[in-house]
């Protein structure tokens, strides 16, 4: 389904602004200190962006704008009718329906035959000590965030980025193991040595 408005960033607005009205300041504080901000990628110009793509689409309106004496005049948006329609149909379509998806590492997986063996083994024991560290980081995050009272259903993207990256890990070592066999590196040199 073609959506008006298709930023993931916008659904995560539509998402905040379900607990009510707010400046988009104030919703991307809030991003931040909830750690949304490791999951959909934003600045300060593109939120701003962001909410006026929704106002135009009719997902959100301007509730009243605040004027006090520290600041400059603040806007501050609610939910539609339409926009919590189009929130709850968009989340269902994602919960849903799996997409085909290009990360970056799936390209150079489907290009890396043209790598010499040896240095992608090199390059793959890098990557491996990196998933370690960012597997380890996050499993802490994780602990420290249930230690404190957060609940489960607010860390599952960091489970799912735990499961990803374990998988990723177990790929990356399975492809290391491969790439080091002496048949492989042989049959690799007699296609691809005399081009490099």
């Amino acid at each position: 389904m073609r959506r008006k408005v298709s930023n993931p960033l916008a659904l995560a607005v539509l998402a905040f602004l379900v607990m009510g009205p707010q400046h988009p300041y104030e919703l991307g504080k809030q991003l931040k200190e909830t750690g949304k901000d490791r999951d959909i990628k934003y600045n300060r110009g593109s939120l701003y962006m962001v909410f006026e793509q929704l106002l135009k689409a009719g997902f959100v309106t301007e509730q009243e704008t605040v004027k006090d004496t520290q600041r400059p005049e603040r806007t501050v948006y609610a939910l539609t009718d339409t926009g919590r329609d189009e929130l709850y149909d968009w989340m269902r379509e994602l919960v849903r329906d799996p997409v085909h998806e290009y990360p970056q590492f799936g390209v150079a997986l489907s290009l890396i035959s043209v790598l010499d063996p040896a240095e992608t083994v090199e390059l793959l024991h890098t990557r491996a000590a990196a998933l370690t560290k960012v597997l380890d980081d996050t499993r802490a995050m994780v602990a420290k965030a249930t230690g404190d009272g957060v609940e489960w259903i607010f860390l599952v993207e960091e489970d799912y980025r735990i499961s990803v990256l374990e998988a990723e890990l177990r790929l990356v070592e399975k492809l290391t193991g491969e790439l080091s066999q002496a048949d492989y590196q042989r049959r690799w040199h007699e296609v691809f040595g005399r081009n490099t």
